[in-house]
């Protein structure tokens, strides 16, 4: 199986980057022998889009899962449109969190839990939520803080008022999301036709064979 990990680093050892489209690296992990591939995410210092662009390449990976700290929705929306399971709120080292996947500790996050542009300009502090569900296991880690009044005010167009409450992260740049959230908005709207069409396109063959 083979599963993405966001990194700080090219290693096993290196700790996994809180931030999805503007990590360092990703780790392409065969959870079977732990061998892995390293690549540098070119994505991390686009002005715009840089969570689409990243969940793109991902999607092209033919991995199961997605391992980070923070994801956020149009990123998310893109890995789930790919069929690919996001779990945020993965901490320590790649090693650790590859070994408690092993084991089974991770659940599949239900949504985004950061707000768009998480990581711009080093705005983030920490790590996205805890990750770990009353029973010990590593689960959502969403931490949005819902109905509690730590909401960004954004809503994230979904009328829950997911906001931060990440332990002291600062909120990310407004004017900078005004000026890009166009262009992201754009870019999802040509992932989203580009993800359509290739799954009409395996529909067709399927049909094909059948007949």
């Amino acid at each position: 199986m083979l599963i993405a990990i966001t990194s700080e680093g090219p290693t096993l050892e290196a700790r996994i980057d809180q931030r999805f489209g503007r990590c360092s690296y990703f780790l392409i992990v065969n959870t079977d022998d732990l061998s892995f591939e390293a690549i540098e995410n070119t994505n991390a210092m686009l002005g715009g889009g840089a969570g689409i662009q990243s969940a793109q390449m991902i999607a092209g990976r033919r991995v199961t899962h997605v391992l980070t700290g923070a994801c956020g929705p149009n990123a998310y929306q893109v890995l789930s449109a790919a069929g690919i399971a996001v779990i945020t709120g993965c901490s320590g080292n790649v090693r650790d969190a590859v070994r408690q996947f092993q084991e089974g500790r991770f659940t599949a996050t239900g949504g985004p839990n950061v707000a768009d542009h998480y990581g711009v300009s080093g705005n983030f502090a920490g790590q996205a939520g805890p990750g770990v569900n009353p029973a010990g296991g590593a689960g959502m880690g969403r931490g949005m803080g819902m109905g509690r009044g730590m909401g960004m005010g954004r809503g994230m167009g979904m009328g829950r008022g997911m906001g931060a409450g990440f332990g002291g992260q600062q909120p990310v740049d407004t004017q900078y999301q005004q000026e890009s959230g166009e262009d992201d908005i754009e870019a999802l709207k040509r992932q989203m036709q580009e993800i359509n069409k290739r799954i009409q396109e395996l529909e067709n063959k399927k049909k094909g064979k059948g007949k």
